[in-house]
């Protein structure tokens, strides 16, 4: 490996990719110094070079042998010790390499009782255990969370905070819960022995007479969430046994055997609902239920009989709603919900949401008037190049074209950490906020603000989705956005990056994911198509 470079004391990796993108252009525009350096790196580089092999030249030119090796470089100079160990646990663990998590705690045994900026993260165990999705499939649980590395630090001795094994029940995870269970760190209380559908045990806790109304009304929705219906219907008849008017609400509507089907298809998760016991939550499921199954009548009636869910103290409820409703595209449902005057239209300022952010990401510009009723479009890049404003977005960029964003928290992601933990993208940077805007005005069909945003150092290869490192290929996949994935392949995007948890390329979730076979061929077709044209 031949070097030619020397890592000052205290490296930029913002310098280090700019280095690399402009290595990338300079070998796409012809430069035969810049296609020698990538030739002396690698043999039989040709280009135009992607952005991830001329990352890789620049690695070795320092005399690193990849660029994840470089970066683990940077972060020990810059005294990052403890907050870098944990950002390569998060990629070991992804990876579910045991032996490499060995070494990793040996060299850094703190991690182990390591936490994260938020006050309920779980640490290392949590980034094992938690679960982006329902992981009540066995097959989903497999690829939603890493049950070996969550046993190897189990067995390391890593605290369990409360939160690791709320979440498990939150997932779904059964798989996690009995591992939790063999190691004898999860609770013996009630809530989880429910959850495992443990009947002796939940039995022994009411001979011990520690079983008030509340703490069974958990029990309850925790063994109908986790779908064991004769634990279920044990608990109902005790709670209806501790609250007698709870008992004639069912028997005189849905009845005991139907009520508790009805929770075991549980509607509730994502929508900020929090139900004061099992009969509000069935009322809840119903209003979240009539914007799945498109009935305006029902969503009309429950709301109109039901008004204490249009009470200042549901508002939440009411925000998540509305980000159901924009998911699913039904803006005559956010209109009806906002006619009715709920406490949320009066909320002073409006609470925080994704119905925005959703509206972009999943193509349903039409429905941002509906929702400029409760929140103001943020004025930032992102936003501006989502509505296809070229004028506006061209206001963050200076007369010689830099991109001038000012203040970068005002900016979509660097003021969202929740978007930012999810797609691994970590320290806010005028990349992340460059590549969004780039996939926004994609994915809605704003071709001339990309082409711009492209020109002006956008990454046409960033590892931008909806919730995960994928690319945006990966995105329009879902949407069967053939136009705008055209328009990525034209401009020559790496059809052989993978996502983050399926390790796929777009063709793959075309075919396994999305279940589409004639967009795989299409996808297939067309990196043949490119491939013929570059010869």
């Amino acid at each position: 490996m031949t070097t030619s470079k020397s890592l000052p004391a205290r490296p930029s990796l913002e310098s280090l990719r700019k280095q690399a993108k402009k290595l990338a252009r300079d070998i796409a525009a012809g430069n035969t110094d810049a296609i020698t350096r990538a030739r002396t790196q690698l043999l039989n580089a040709e280009p135009p070079l992607t952005q991830r092999d001329a990352q890789l030249v620049l690695a070795r030119e320092y005399g690193y042998a990849g660029w994840q090796d470089l970066i683990a470089e940077v972060h020990k100079r810059l005294g990052n010790g403890l907050e870098w160990a944990a950002s390569q646990a998060h990629r070991i663990i992804h990876d579910n390499d045991v032996e490499r998590l060995k070494q990793l705690l040996a060299e850094y045994p703190a991690l182990l009782s390591w936490r994260g900026e938020d006050e309920g993260d779980g640490g290392l165990l949590g980034m094992a255990t938690s679960s982006f999705g329902d992981s009540f499939d066995p097959g989903r649980e497999q690829a939603f969370t890493r049950a070996a590395c969550a046993e190897l630090l189990i067995d390391a001795g890593a605290i369990v905070v409360p939160s690791v094994c709320d979440n498990l029940i939150r997932g779904r995870a059964k798989g996690l819960l009995q591992l939790f269970q063999r190691k004898g760190v999860l609770p013996r209380i009630l809530k989880f022995l429910s959850a495992l559908g443990d009947f002796e045990g939940v039995q022994a806790c009411f001979d011990a007479g520690s079983t008030d109304l509340a703490t069974v009304n958990e029990a309850f929705m925790c063994a109908c969430h986790l779908q064991h219906e004769a634990l279920a219907s044990f608990l109902l008849d005790r709670s209806i046994a501790l609250d007698p008017e709870f008992g004639k609400h069912i028997d005189s509507g849905p009845g005991r055997s139907a009520f508790i089907q009805y929770l075991m298809e549980d509607t509730l998760t994502f929508t900020n609902a929090e139900p004061a016991g099992p009969w509000q939550a069935f009322i809840m499921n119903q209003v979240v239920r009539a914007i799945h199954d498109n009935a305006r009548k029902t969503f009309v009636d429950v709301l109109q009989r039901e008004s204490w869910l249009l009470a200042d103290s549901h508002v939440g409820f009411q925000v998540g709603l509305i980000g159901r409703a924009t998911l699913r595209d039904r803006g005559a449902f956010i209109s009806t919900l906002l006619e009715l005057n709920p406490a949320l239209m009066r909320r002073r300022p409006p609470p925080e949401s994704q119905a925005i952010e959703f509206a972009f990401t999943y193509t349903k510009p039409h429905l941002i008037p509906l929702l400029t009723r409760i929140w103001p479009i943020p004025d930032d890049l992102p936003h501006a190049a989502g509505m296809g404003d070229i004028a506006r977005v061209k206001r963050w960029f200076d007369e010689s074209g830099k991109v001038a964003l000012g203040d970068l928290s005002h900016h979509f992601p660097a003021n969202s950490a929740h978007t930012r933990m999810n797609l691994q993208w970590g320290t806010p940077s005028v990349q992340q906020v460059l590549d969004t805007a780039l996939a926004w005005a994609v994915l809605n069909r704003y071709f001339a603000v990309a082409d711009f945003l492209l020109e002006h150092g956008a990454d046409i290869n960033t590892h931008w989705s909806s919730h995960e490192p994928a690319s945006i290929l990966h995105e329009l996949v879902f949407q069967e956005n053939y136009e705008a994935m055209q328009f990525l392949i034209d401009r020559g995007i790496d059809m052989t990056i993978k996502d983050y948890r399926w390790n796929a390329t777009a063709q793959g979730w075309a075919r396994y994911a999305a279940k589409n076979e004639k967009m795989a061929q299409w996808l297939e077709d067309a990196e043949r198509q490119r491939e013929k044209g570059a010869l």
